[in-house]
């Protein structure tokens, strides 16, 4: 008897079609600034087909559409690429890069929809969620792109990086506001550490090397494993055409991080940085899940807490530690305060590893140290809560978190409207069919598009 892969199950469950659904029933009132898109991208492989990593399921982007009060609209698309009908990521001539899953985020840039995967290019949608094809900023885009780019809110530049098992490791763009890349740099002393995420300040571009590095001999079909022999470091890269040059690394306690919360320069100049992090054991019980291998946590991420590094750039010295110990994923912000010293920020709580606690969405306040969680209830589980300002928002928290929640009891699911203040809940949407649990998403304004 084979046990199911837990990411085929339970919230995972996939969706087994493409659907559009039109005049959906909300409760509560929808505020009319929520006037375009929230997208959600997640793995979803095909009905009969079992991928031999969560990672590697086929990408499907699920998209509400809401205006002047009223939910007009869901739809759910798998991302139409050469994966999906099972091409190959190797073949004898290299890397497809457009053979991706295209499964981890959805953003808008310049006025396009793009699912990313990190190991792959790029693939455009239309607003109506159908696949254009794989997208290469005009050919200059040579590398696979990470899943988690950074839009700078002051000059609406796209920062991001491609990241290689071989060299070149590592190699950073920016894309100007009209979606042209305008510079790239190969980034020297990175090694082919796993990098998943980064950061972006005001004046610098912050890189994570974590202790899960390439590893040719992980037969997942995902070829990382932790190694204590890779060292944990922070790049830290000055902003401007000269910066990669200037890359300082600074070692840091063994872990691993897949996503930050926010960085900023603080009031002494010390760059200060905060994402959740996993210890070996953290990362041995997730990868298990992730590949359903035995041993594993009960939830995707384990021992998964927030950690705070500070940077002394004049002294060469990181200060770091825990600074919260409830199991956390997904962050979020303002994204308004990018890059910039933030009150406020978001994430999704899961419970440990005996399966205690249960899900929720969270707020931290970084001045008081005070922390909420809204519970979404049994059985329910929350996706990544989206920041959406509110109409002539004068506190960095005026707005809006939107998450779609999964409902086993139900099974259904519904979107959820919180106000980002107190928590409480503002609006539901109730969606056609249960969504399964996905990863990244993005509000899309009408206006973007």
């Amino acid at each position: 008897m084979t046990t199911a892969k837990p990411y085929l199950t339970g919230h995972f469950t996939p969706v087994a079609d493409e659907i559009t659904a039109t005049g959906l029933t909300v409760e509560g009132t929808l505020p009319p600034e929520l006037t375009g898109r929230l997208l959600r991208n997640g793995h979803n492989p095909k009905p009969g087909v079992t991928p031999t990593h969560w990672f590697k399921g086929s990408g499907m982007v699920h998209g509400i559409r809401l205006s002047g009060g009223r939910a007009e609209w869901y739809r759910n698309r798998w991302v139409h690429t050469p994966a999906l009908d099972g091409a190959p990521y190797m073949t004898e001539y290299g890397p497809d890069l457009t053979a991706s899953a295209a499964g981890t985020h959805v953003i808008e840039h310049a006025g396009r929809l793009l699912a990313l995967c990190e190991a792959n290019l790029p693939f455009e949608l239309t607003p109506e969620l159908e696949t254009v094809g794989a997208y290469d900023f005009d050919g200059k885009l040579r590398s696979a792109m990470t899943a988690h780019p950074k839009e700078d809110p002051v000059t609406g530049e796209l920062h991001f990086f491609g990241s290689s098992p071989f060299p070149p490791f590592l190699t950073y763009y920016v894309s100007d506001a009209k979606g042209s890349i305008t510079h790239s740099a190969e980034v020297p002393g990175a090694t082919a550490a796993l990098k998943h995420d980064f950061a972006l300040t005001r004046r610098h571009v912050v890189f994570v090397e974590g202790n899960v590095t390439f590893d040719h001999t992980e037969a997942s079909g995902i070829p990382y494993s932790w190694s204590d022999q890779q060292p944990a470091r922070i790049g830290v890269m000055p902003l401007g055409e000269d910066g990669a040059r200037h890359i300082r690394w600074f070692s840091i306690e063994p872990g691993n991080m897949l996503h930050v919360s926010n960085a900023y320069e603080d009031g002494q100049g010390r760059i200060v940085l905060e994402g959740p992090t996993v210890d070996r054991e953290g990362f041995r019980l997730s990868w298990n899940w992730w590949v359903g291998a035995p041993g594993r946590g009960s939830e995707p991420v384990s021992r998964s807490y927030t950690r705070r590094w500070v940077l002394d750039m004049s002294a060469g010295t990181v200060d770091e530690h825990i600074i919260d110990d409830l199991p956390v994923e997904f962050p979020t912000l303002n994204e308004a305060y990018l890059g910039a010293e933030n009150r406020y920020q978001y994430a999704i709580s899961f419970p440990n590893e005996e399966g205690l606690g249960g899900y929720g969405v969270v707020k931290y306040d970084r001045a008081s140290g005070a922390r909420r969680i809204h519970q979404v209830g049994d059985a329910r589980m929350p996706s990544e809560a989206v920041f959406v300002p509110a109409a002539d928002a004068t506190c960095e928290d005026d707005g809006y978190l939107l998450t779609v929640v999964s409902d086993l009891k139900q099974d259904a699911s519904q979107l959820l409207v919180l106000d980002a203040s107190g928590l409480d809940r503002v609006a539901t949407v109730h969606l056609p069919h249960r969504v399964s649990a996905g990863l990244h998403g993005s509000w899309i304004p009408d206006g973007a598009l």
